[in-house]
């Protein structure tokens, strides 16, 4: 078979009534393709060069600035139970409003007149307390009359021992005079007796002299035993004074003794007032924990105990009372490695749960819907879901939160940080890279030192 070679192009080569080649093969038409990709091309090139804000994205709830404006649990102080409700859930009570009256159910505090009947012991001991202060100074004042007349009584003895002495000297001194008389009178009588065996003298003067001489034997006799007599008077009031001196020992021990018992009385009767008046103190303070009232103004939420006569423990939570007019926050979670990024001041963006918004992360001007704010507290240590916690409030230099927030909603936030590239937002999030490491600018402090 002879193959020949064609030349020219299809359409000349053709017959002419072959039409349906101009449907298939548009040889005569321009072609645009080539200059939509160079279009498209350059506006992926600048869009690369467009400026991009780096964030940190997290979640977290719309809670409050303030620890007293999120939800308060109110609790009962005291065991009892329930005798009348004066609200139910979803009202909303102002500060100082009833929310529910207790009963007692302790025996203790079960009887009306427990009040008064412990102002009756009140009294009561401090009627004993004052009649044991007038009996400790009775014992006082016998204590120092005792003093006095031991004093006067050693007086008394004291004087009499010296009376005594004196006595006893003088005494000795007339007993050595009538041993000096008692012994002239042995001489004179010795002699006499020479004299009458001589018979120079008569038996008569014999006589005489022996009666000198037995009446001064006599009166030294006399002498001693007065002297005696008065020793052993000596030692009768030396045994006065020792026995006086035991006598007021023991009067004065036992009025003293008398007074500590008295002082001892005294303060137990006191010590009984104190806790007394204490306990009166607490049964008046307790009869007040029987009306609940709200602690501040807001709405009644997660009654735990409905019915009447149900027993509340102490401690135990009875309604759940979340704040009116709340200053709003919202707490968001960072992870620690974005945490180093984050700081108080920083700018913070907000979709909130349940209100509309188109984000365009990292264009935040162009997004519509999102509220602002700033950092207020960055917590130091982790939270049980192994993140950080922030504190975010509104920024008053934006547009402010809506009025339909409420507390535990959710909320999807975006701290804002450095301005980089395109390009380099891709780079980095290709190579796992954390955003930029910046500080906010600070003014400079200033120096009010003069130089």
């Amino acid at each position: 078979m002879r193959i020949e070679h064609l030349t020219g192009t299809i359409g000349e080569r053709l017959p002419v009534e072959v039409k349906a080649l101009d449907m298939v093969y548009e040889k005569d038409r321009k072609r645009y393709m080539q200059k939509w990709v160079w279009v498209l091309l350059g506006v992926i090139l600048i869009f690369l060069f467009l400026p991009w804000t780096q964030n940190i994205r997290s979640t977290g709830f719309v809670t409050s600035v303030n620890q007293d404006d999120r939800p308060q649990e109110l609790n009962s102080q005291i065991p009892g139970k329930i005798i009348k409700w004066y609200v139910k859930e979803g009202d909303f009570v102002q500060a100082g409003d009833t929310i529910v009256q207790l009963g007692e159910i302790k025996d203790d505090y079960l009887d009306p007149d427990l009040i008064p009947r412990t102002q009756e012991q009140i009294a009561q001991n401090e009627n004993k307390a004052r009649f044991y202060e007038g009996k400790a100074a009775t014992s006082q004042d016998q204590m120092r009359y005792l003093l006095e007349q031991r004093d006067l009584k050693m007086a008394s003895l004291d004087n009499k021992r010296i009376q005594i002495e004196r006595k006893i000297q003088a005494k000795q001194l007339e007993v050595q005079a009538a041993k000096v008389d008692e012994q002239q009178a042995r001489e004179q009588l010795g002699r006499a007796k020479t004299m009458l065996e001589k018979e120079a003298i008569s038996k008569f003067d014999f006589e005489r002299r022996n009666a000198t001489f037995q009446k001064a034997l006599a009166a030294v006799t006399d002498k001693q035993n007065e002297l005696d007599n008065l020793r052993q008077d000596l030692l009768i009031n030396k045994l006065d004074i020792s026995n006086a001196t035991q006598e007021y020992a023991e009067k004065i021990a036992k009025a003293q003794g008398d007074q500590f018992a008295s002082s001892g009385a005294v303060a137990e009767a006191k010590e009984k007032v104190a806790s007394l008046s204490i306990k009166k103190q607490n049964i008046e303070q307790r009869s007040g924990y029987y009306f609940l009232v709200a602690p501040q103004s807001g709405q009644i939420i997660k009654a735990m105990k409905s019915g009447i006569n149900e027993i509340i423990k102490e401690g135990e939570k009875i309604v759940e009372i979340v704040p009116q007019d709340i200053d709003y926050a919202v707490e968001l979670f960072v992870s620690p490695m974005d945490l180093p990024l984050v700081e108080i001041g920083q700018k913070v963006r907000f979709m909130f749960d349940g209100f509309p918004a188109i984000v365009f992360s990292g264009w935040p001007a162009a997004s519509y819907g999102t509220y602002g704010g700033k950092v207020i507290a960055v917590e130091s240590n982790r939270s049980v879901n192994g993140k950080f916690r922030i504190l975010v409030a509104e920024d008053s230099t934006e547009r402010h939160w809506p009025p339909g927030l409420r507390l535990g909603s959710g909320a999807s936030g975006f701290a804002l940080l450095k301005d980089v590239p395109v390009w380099y937002e891709l780079w980095r999030n290709i190579n796992g890279f954390p955003p930029e490491f910046y500080k906010l600018d600070k003014p400079a402090a200033k120096d009010d030192k003069k130089e």
